[in-house]
């Protein structure tokens, strides 16, 4: 890794789910949540990001929308860890997650829920590039919708306004 590339994170929030009689932990993805997980895949497939860890609430339906996505970014699969804390985590508990990370990782992409995705990438984000931030704040970070941050130092240094936003997904986008 180069000194001067920097880091980026993909914070992506699960596809659209149903609403059975389960619990919410266990809620699995819709119809159309399947639809759209694969085209969420192709377009994180299309940012050219190799992803050398995958970090995924342990809830059902973001389980589901990592295994219909990730098979988009084939060859390259990136490690993927299974984390408790980031289903119905806050920004800052989502950041505590993120400061984790080995600093020989450079890419990671973490599949979680609103509002805690939206909210770290907003409190992440110091600055944009382009339109980004303006299309996200009109769409607000629907299901199946992911925002691309970019940063230079280590992980542990990760803090609010320190990152970039480079990009920003959406479905209808």
């Amino acid at each position: 890794m180069s000194v001067a590339e920097p880091r980026r994170i993909v914070l992506f929030r699960h596809a659209k789910a149903d609403w059975p009689q389960v619990t919410d932990h266990e809620r699995p993805l819709a119809e159309r949540g399947r639809k759209d997980a694969p085209v969420a895949g192709r377009k994180l497939a299309d940012t050219g990001i190799s992803f050398d860890l995958a970090l995924c609430s342990t809830a059902t339906r973001t389980r589901e929308t990592w295994k219909l996505a990730v098979h988009e970014l084939l060859p390259h699969r990136p490690k993927t860890v299974y984390e408790e804390r980031i289903y119905e985590a806050s920004p800052g508990e989502l950041i505590a997650v993120l400061n984790e990370t080995p600093d020989d990782i450079q890419n990671v992409i973490l599949i979680g829920h609103n509002p805690g995705v939206q909210g770290v990438t907003e409190v992440l984000a110091g600055s944009a590039e382009g339109d980004a931030r303006e299309r996200m704040s009109r769409r607000g970070f629907p299901t199946a919708a992911f925002a691309v941050l970019s940063f230079d130092g280590s992980w542990k240094a990760l803090e609010p306004g320190t990152a970039t936003l480079s990009d920003y997904w959406a479905p209808s986008e």
